[in-house]
Parts: C-alpha cells; sequence; structure tokens
C-alpha cells in the first residue's frame, strides 16, 4: 500500500469517527455539558501522554512549554478548541446537531475570512464567490428562524482561530494537544469536583455510579485522540486539498445523524442555507483543487529547469 493510500484510509478514519461522535454525545445527554467537557479532556490527556510515553516523548512537552510566546499560543489554543468542544457537546445534548454540522461546513470558508483580515492573505475569485455564499445561507437562515445560526458561528470561528493559532505554533500536533488538555486539567479538575462533591446545586457526579456512563465518558478521550493522530498521520501523506475535501466527511455524517438518527427538524429555511453552502463548497473545493495542481505543474517545471540546468553545466565542466 503507497503513503497516498495510506493517508486517504486514515483520513476516512478521522472523518468517520469525528462525524459519528455525536451518538455518542447523545447518549449522555442526560449528564451537563461541563462535566462531559472535563472527562472528555482529562481521558484525552491519559490517551495521548500514554502514547508520548510509549514512544519516549513525553520529555517533549516541557520542550514545547518554553518561551512567554509559546505558552501563550498553546493556551491559546486551549481556550478555543475547549470552547468549541463545550459547544458542539451542547448543540448535540439540546438537539442542534444540524447546526453544528453547518459550522463545520463553513469552517474552511472562515478560515479563509480570518487568513485575509488577520494574516493579509489574498481571497481569489472562486472563494469570494464561496465566502458570499455561506454568508447569503447564514442570513437566509437569520430570516427564516428569526434567530442567528449561532452554534454555527461559534464553532466555525472558534475551529478557524484554533487552526489560525495552530499554524503558527512551532509544535507538532500530539504535542500541542497535549499541552492544551494539559492546560485545561486543573479547571476539569475543578468542574469534576463540583460535580462530584456536595455543593449547592451540584448534583450528584455520573463517574462510577454507572458502568455504562463511565465506560462512554472515558471513551470520549480515545475518540477525541485518535482522529487527530489519524489526521495528523493523512495531513503528511496527502495534498493539502485532498486533505480539506475529505475534512467534509466530517459534517456530512453530522448531518444525517442529526436528520436521520436523532430525527431533527430540517425546515425549508434549513434545506436553502444548506444548498448554498453545499454549492459554496463544491467552488471553494474546486478551486483548491486547481491551485493544488497548478502549483505541482509550477514545482514540476521548475525541477526540470533545474535538472536541465545542472546537466548542461555538468556538460560543459566535462569538456577538455
Amino acid at each position: 500500500m503507497s503513503d497516498q493510500q495510506k493517508g486517504i484510509l486514515a483520513m476516512i478514519g478521522a472523518g468517520l469517527i469525528w462525524g459519528l461522535t455525536p451518538i455518542l454525545y447523545k447518549a449522555l445527554s442526560h449528564i451537563p455539558a461541563t462535566e462531559i467537557l472535563a472527562h472528555r479532556t482529562t481521558w484525552s490527556l491519559v490517551f495521548f501522554a500514554a502514547i508520548l510515553g510509549v514512544q519516549g516523548r513525553l520529555g517533549h512537552i516541557r520542550l514545547a512549554l518554553t518561551g512567554k510566546r509559546q505558552i501563550a499560543l498553546i493556551l491559546a489554543a486551549a481556550a478555543t478548541i475547549s470552547i468549541n468542544w463545550f459547544i458542539f457537546i451542547l448543540a448535540i445534548q439540546i438537539g442542534h446537531a444540524t447546526e453544528a454540522s453547518l459550522g463545520y461546513y463553513i469552517f474552511p470558508l472562515v478560515a479563509v475570512v480570518i487568513g485575509r483580515f488577520v494574516f493579509g492573505e489574498r481571497l481569489g475569485p472562486a472563494q469570494q464567490v464561496a465566502v458570499a455564499l455561506a454568508a447569503l445561507a447564514v442570513g437566509v437562515l437569520t430570516w427564516g428562524l428569526g434567530v442567528a445560526p449561532w452554534i454555527s458561528l461559534v464553532l466555525a470561528t472558534s475551529f478557524g482561530l484554533y487552526s489560525a493559532i495552530k499554524k503558527h505554533l512551532p509544535v507538532g500536533p500530539m504535542v500541542s494537544v497535549t499541552c492544551e488538555t494539559l492546560f485545561f486539567l486543573p479547571l476539569g479538575l475543578g468542574i469534576l469536583t463540583y460535580h462530584h462533591g456536595n455543593w449547592p446545586g451540584s448534583g450528584q457526579g455520573t463517574y462510577g455510579t454507572n458502568l455504562t456512563d463511565s465506560a462512554l465518558l472515558m471513551l470520549s478521550g480515545p475518540l477525541t485522540a485518535l482522529p487527530l493522530i489519524l489526521f495528523a498521520f493523512a495531513a503528511r501523506r496527502l495534498t493539502l486539498s485532498t486533505v480539506g475535501l475529505m475534512q467534509f466527511i466530517n459534517p456530512t455524517l453530522q448531518f444525517v445523524c442529526a436528520v436521520a438518527i436523532f430525527g431533527e427538524p430540517f425546515t425549508q429555511w434549513h434545506q436553502i442555507a444548506f444548498v448554498l453552502i453545499w454549492v459554496a463548497v463544491a467552488i471553494f473545493s474546486i478551486a483548491a483543487l486547481r491551485q493544488d495542481k497548478a502549483a505541482r505543474r509550477s514545482a514540476m517545471a521548475a525541477s526540470g529547469v533545474s535538472t536541465h540546468v545542472r546537466n548542461r553545466a555538468s556538460d560543459a565542466s566535462a569538456k577538455p
């Protein structure tokens, strides 16, 4: 099996896990979202630390936490991904999985906008059209439902900001996420202490009181960590455009879970908005593929010219 085939299989695996996790959080909808988030980050940390320990890379965590700028970036990444995870869990619990899937469809377009205004990146004509269609879709939902799709916007924006931060973080993905969950650990333990304590209004913590719920809470850790590992594996073996296209496995499966499994309402306003988003995604993806092909042709042409120049230089030096 070639590296590209392995990368495609890894990306499919990551998309399947991400896309089907709403089923897990729906099964835990009787547990407060804050408690689930605390378990998700805690067990993710345990899972990542175990893998780094087996690889003999635990020392990389200490190296990553050096320098004020790097620590600040990791803290910012921890904050944005925690917000993203919490809103996603809450959305599933309160019956807004459709909006959650919409958020992850919008995310690449939001990332483009962040790149334009934060990093000064230029938008091509196709990207401008795709962003405009996404904005129109949000406007349609806001008009039709009488309220902005805040869940979609928060998920897309938080993950877009998280991606932007990670782009400038000179740390590997596994070490980075381990550090992020490590920073969240004190807050997570505080949340669990509150839910398991005899505080006013705290209620009874779930973990340890029910075998099924306890197992599912522990499972949230590996189900968070494993797709990130698969994604990192795939990203090193596939072109950026291929990775971008295959990322849409995630929101597509989330959409199927929301409508076909959870039976969430899918109004005419949702239908119009999703059609606009799907068209925007298609335009965005086709443009990305063309850019990737053009970049590869340019690289091959440059390589050919370089080889030709070297050959001529070699021939010239060989002449008496």
